[in-house]
């Protein structure tokens, strides 16, 4: 149709001049006429507008980054406007969701979705805060409704569960029975009311310790749920949160990526997904644009790259719905808790063991008359004694320290750059013997540039493009611009481009565009990428073809590892365009290049190129009718080769040399050249000077996976650095050093590292660089995937595990001293020195403050000079044995002394006795408190300013006790005591310190206490052998 005709078809003046023109017609006919008029003029409006925007539409794929701006900025009210008019949304979540390619169709297909959503292929929405927010309204969030979190009342409720707690709730009530009615409701309430408010702080303490952890854990998961991901918006390629994802997103896909949200397959090669957390199918599933484009949210990318259209979000995909009705169960027991749940135990058995024999012998003397009271009447004094003896076997302060502990640490290693996944990471980390690192980015700054270019045989270092030949710099176009992940852009403002991808592609790409002028848009322009081979760690190489348009010919690029591609070419380029054949000589010259590159801590990337036609590049059709095709990879035509430096992270070498003095063994497993690994190995101290060829500290993978079985667990303690090792090598390592009794943590990034991280006792996984597959296969994030940040993560799981141990020695300690004062008492003159109110008040302060106190330590430089920890190790060792026998074997001496000869030694009435035994024993306490926070050392003031929480709660802890004594006087059954003797019993309590001080002299034996017992019932339970005489 001319544009004359047009004109007449959409030309409605003249009809409307006739129609309102006088005469010919009636007025009612003129106003149907009229109004019939205006709606087709409408209706011929909006048809025009439909034109022209998807005329306008046609052309954006050619637009530049410029102009697809202005075109969103002019058409602004359209896309706002017309989404919810051009489809129907629950239509197609439902689509997507059950993958249905029919009624796809019948949308138009992804090019009718893409055009129904408003969006562009090609440079994605509009990259505007209002154009999200609105499609947020239309759509929804990307965020799935999560069960409610735990609230304080929960963990009230499962204190009250815990048996101690019941049993003193009994006593409780008992007591109170019994107080009131010996004593009156004025003061018989006492006792029994004590230990009601002493379990009511229990319960308190506990649960806000615990809701406080979940808490924690919450605000964790949100932070390593918060993924990103990479979208292209106005033509500019952007990492943004997924949370901020909206229907209408094109998102670029990679090996290792979680697809973020439900979409339709844009375009991609070889893309296969994991779905077998949505479907439970292991094998995987391969996605393209014809017989499968559907991609599901939660999938795992194992293969291949592509670009996604985001269809659905949040709520409105199946893994929205199935996250939000699972309720994830953070109250794991890690080992440590629950070799302290084992400990607790058995105190409160010992405890109650104590309580019965007491029992048993306050009976026997009460029915032989050696009890009476002041009128001479038989009287039986058991309860108080037995609730006592129940009181020392509660230690609520061993769960609480470990909870205090480990929430501490979670939160302090988060600001040291380490995100706990795993709870018992935190502890497991202490003990382990091997850190098996990654080199990329973990030992070096993963920052790559380009410093050395070799054509053939020569070296290019200055005026790249004016010293090679057009033919050849046309080649290297292609085989950088279109074999790569990454792309280029440019931006409005005229500056230098913005490069995306990996570090070695953004590197890579930065070369070749302001080194040699490459031109990626024209690139793409010109040619068509017929198949891609994508990278992975096992091939270590990715391949493309590629066809000029209106050209039959084919171009076969490689990139890759140096040697791997060398070693696949027959010929090689010269400068000036000339094809050499690659003799043995000229071979070898060439690896001779790639051995001195590497030697010099250069990544070596080389590229191939071979030309062929086009039928040749597929091998046949498979038995569901799909040409498999598969890229050659002989008689290939050598490029050139590039070598890329990655600096050695400053403070690398100083945490290397950490580990190594705290007894662990750091081995490097890397993919790179074996001369590349040595250098980086020797420069981050890995590898010392003494270093000698062939002692087998340096291995490649294939040689190390090619040994014997027995071989290779007698070489796996030696090897040091292992290069050109694909994921099963580490995995490998992995289990022979197990096996050798190691504890083993790994650091990974890629997805092929899974296996490894889980297999490993602590998996680490990179922050930056890492993969989401990675992720969730580790135990910790190391999240600015520093290497320092390993050695870190190793000084806070010591610092756990000696924390917990300074607690039990203090803990201990208490209730040993205790125990034994009571039972001795209780038995030789039927009563007690320390009343139920005032053991409570001991636990209570020493239970809580003590664990605050000793449980937030910070590490010291010390915890990196003691070997591992090991497996079996027990958890109190014959150090804190020796220590808290002799602080408790002290405090129970003066106490019985105080006891039986106090009155006569002071000259004090009995009530002003029992108040110093009292005083005296928590005193104790508080200086023991200062002794425990250092388990070897004499010095137990060192650093002690730098902890200003441990000096207030020792200072909180002395102004609680004085309020006890003199003022609670009938609540806790106490007297006012003079200066002389605050003096007395302070002076009695100081001499924990000297004699804490004395007893470190005293040389301790490596093997456990309990082992000797262990020795002896053996030998008591082996059979005697009688001879025949």
């Amino acid at each position: 149709m001319s544009s004359s005709d047009e004109c007449k078809l959409y030309d409605c003046s003249t009809s409307l001049l006739t129609v309102t023109a006088p005469g010919g017609f009636t007025v009612a006919q003129r106003r149907w006429r009229i109004a019939y008029i205006t709606i087709y003029s409408a209706r011929v409006m909006l048809s025009l507008a439909d034109k022209i925007i998807s005329q306008r539409a046609t052309q954006l794929p050619s637009m530049t980054s410029q102009q697809f701006h202005h075109y969103v900025t002019e058409f602004d009210h359209y896309v706002a406007l017309d989404i919810e008019h051009k489809i129907n949304q629950k239509r197609l979540v439902k689509t997507v969701k059950e993958k249905d390619l029919v009624s796809l169709n019948h949308l138009g297909g992804v090019d009718g979705v893409v055009d129904a959503l408003c969006t562009n292929s090609e440079h994605g929405i509009r990259d505007d805060e209002q154009e999200v927010i609105k499609r947020q309204e239309m759509f929804g969030f990307n965020k799935y409704h999560k069960p409610p979190p735990k609230g304080l009342l929960y963990f009230v409720l499962e204190a009250f569960k815990d048996t101690t707690i019941l049993i003193l709730l009994v006593c409780a009530t008992l007591s109170l029975g019994f107080g009131i009615k010996e004593h009156g409701t004025e003061e018989g309430w006492y006792e029994g009311g004590s230990i009601f408010v002493a379990v009511f702080l229990v319960i308190v303490v506990s649960a806000l310790s615990n809701f406080r952890q979940e808490t924690q854990f919450d605000k964790l998961s949100k932070i390593s749920n918060n993924i990103k991901v990479e979208v292209v918006r106005t033509g500019r390629r952007q990492q943004i949160s997924i949370f901020d994802l909206v229907a209408g997103d094109v998102v670029f896909l990679k090996i290792g990526d979680q697809i973020p949200a439900d979409g339709l397959f844009l375009d991609g090669h070889s893309l296969q997904v994991d779905e077998s957390s949505m479907t439970g199918e292991s094998d995987h599933v391969e996605v393209d644009a014809c017989r499968n484009p559907f991609l599901s949210s939660g999938s795992k990318v194992v293969d291949g790259y592509a670009r996604m259209l985001v269809a659905s979000v949040g709520m409105d995909t199946a893994w929205g719905e199935m996250m939000s009705s699972i309720t994830s169960d953070k109250n794991e027991r890690t080992p440590l808790q629950a070799r302290l749940d084992k400990l607790t135990s058995s105190i409160g058995k010992v405890g109650l063991a104590v309580a019965f024999l007491v029992l048993a012998v306050l009976l026997i003397r009460y029915f032989t008359g050696n009890t009476k009271d002041d009128n001479g009447q038989t009287e039986y004094r058991g309860s108080e004694t037995d609730v006592d003896d129940i009181l020392n076997a509660v230690v609520q302060g061993l769960p609480l320290a470990v909870t205090l502990t480990l929430a501490y640490s979670m939160k302090r290693m988060m600001a040291d750059q380490a995100m706990v996944r795993k709870l018992s990471a935190c502890e497991t980390m202490g003990s382990a013997t091997i850190i098996c690192t990654d080199k990329t980015g973990t030992l070096t700054l993963n920052q790559m540039k380009v410093t050395q270019f070799w054509l053939g045989q020569e070296s290019v270092e200055e005026d790249l493009a004016k010293e090679i030949a057009p033919s050849v710099l046309e080649l290297f176009y292609q085989g950088v611009g279109l074999n790569t992940t990454g792309s280029v852009c440019k931006p409005v403002s005229g500056s230098l481009p913005e490069f995306s991808g990996s570090p070695t592609e953004k590197a890579i790409l930065s070369w070749a565009v302001l080194g040699l002028g490459m031109d990626m848009e024209k690139l793409k322009q010109q040619y068509s990428i017929l198949h891609v081979e994508t990278f992975n760690s096992e091939k270590k190489r990715s391949g493309v073809s590629v066809q000029r348009k209106a050209d039959e010919m084919v171009d076969i690029h490689w990139k890759g590892a140096a040697e791997m591609i060398v070693a696949m070419c027959s010929q090689y380029y010269e400068s000036n365009g000339i094809i050499r054949s690659m003799s043995e000589d000229g071979r070898e010259r060439i690896e001779t290049i790639i051995q001195s590159m590497a030697a010099s801590s250069l990544r070596c990337i080389a590229f191939a190129h071979k030309q062929v036609l086009k039928g040749e590049t597929e091998d046949g059709d498979d038995q569901s009718g799909k040409t498999n095709r598969r890229l050659k990879e002989d008689g290939l035509t050598l490029l050139g080769i590039v070598g890329l430096k990655d600096p050695c992270r400053p403070g690398v070498k100083k945490a290397v040399q950490s580990c190594q003095s705290a007894g662990v063994g750091v081995k490097m497993i890397t993919g790179d050249n074996i001369f590349t690994a040595k250098a980086i190995a020797t420069e981050c101290g890995i590898l010392g000077p003494d270093y000698q060829q062939g002692s087998g500290e340096v291995v490649e993978g294939t040689e190390f996976r090619n040994y014997a079985p027995d071989e290779r667990m007698e070489k796996v303690e030696k090897i040091r650095v292992m290069a050109r090792s694909s994921p099963f090598d580490k995995l490998l390592m992995v289990q022979c050093l197990k096996q050798k009794g190691h504890v083993v943590a790994v650091t990974g990034d890629g997805t092929n590292d899974a296996p490894a991280l889980k297999e490993a006792d602590i998996g680490l996984s990179m922050g930056i660089q890492g993969t989401e597959v990675a992720k969730e296969s580790s135990d910790i994030v190391i999240l600015d995937d520093n290497f320092s940040s390993v050695a870190t993560v190793l000084r806070w799981g010591r610092c756990v595990y000696n924390n917990i141990q300074k607690f039990i020695q203090f803990q201990l300690t208490v209730n040993v001293a205790a125990l034994v004062i009571n039972f001795i008492a209780a038995v030789s003159a039927g009563e007690v020195p320390l009343t139920t109110v005032q053991l409570l008040w001991v636990n209570l302060i020493m239970d809580t403050l003590g664990a605050l106190a000793l449980a937030t330590d910070r590490p010291t430089n010390e915890l990196m000079e003691k070997p591992p920890v090991g497996r079996t190790e027990p958890l109190i060792t014959n150090i804190m044995w020796r220590n808290l026998l002799a602080q408790a074997l002290y405090q129970i001496a003066i106490l019985l002394i105080l006891q039986f000869r106090g009155e006569s030694i002071v000259n004090v009435p009995e009530t002003v006795k029992d108040t110093l035994i009292f005083n005296t024993f928590v005193l104790c306490q508080v200086f023991n408190e200062f002794n425990a926070r250092k388990l070897e050392k004499q010095n137990v003031f060192e650093g002690i300013l730098k902890n200003r929480l441990f000096l207030g709660i020792i200072g909180v802890t002395i102004v609680l006790q004085v309020v006890m004594v003199e003022f609670l006087k009938k609540f806790a059954d106490t007297e006012q005591l003079k200066l002389w003797q605050w003096g007395v019993c302070i002076l009695l309590a100081a001499f924990s310190w000297p004699i804490a001080w004395f007893v470190k002299l005293i040389p301790v034996s490596n093997t456990p206490f309990f082992s000797y017992l262990k020795r002896s019932r053996t030998i008591f339970k082996r059979p005697i052998n009688h001879q025949k005489p």
